[in-house]
């Protein structure tokens, strides 16, 4: 599963690990993303969405008929 969320479009970020001694080396900061299915009573069917933890917290507020609505408007196919 590659950690990119579909309603946000938060993907990873990347730094640096510093150690006790101050040596850098890099790292990758992953968004914290879950496979999730929901109903979609429009269409009669159940989607299954990769979503973020912030992402899901949002399709509770709005609905899911609105975050596909959007997750569309991005160009993302379902």
């Amino acid at each position: 599963m590659s950690a990119h969320c579909q309603l946000t479009g938060s993907k990873p970020g990347f730094g640096n690990k510093i150690s006790h001694s101050h040596h850098r080396t890099s790292r990758r900061f992953d968004p914290n993303v879950q496979r999730k299915r929901y109903w979609l009573p429009g269409e009669g069917r159940f989607v299954r969405l990769t979503l973020s933890a912030r992402a899901i917290k949002t399709v509770d507020s709005i609905g899911i008929d609105a975050a596909v609505a959007r997750i569309r408007a991005r160009g993302e196919k379902i």
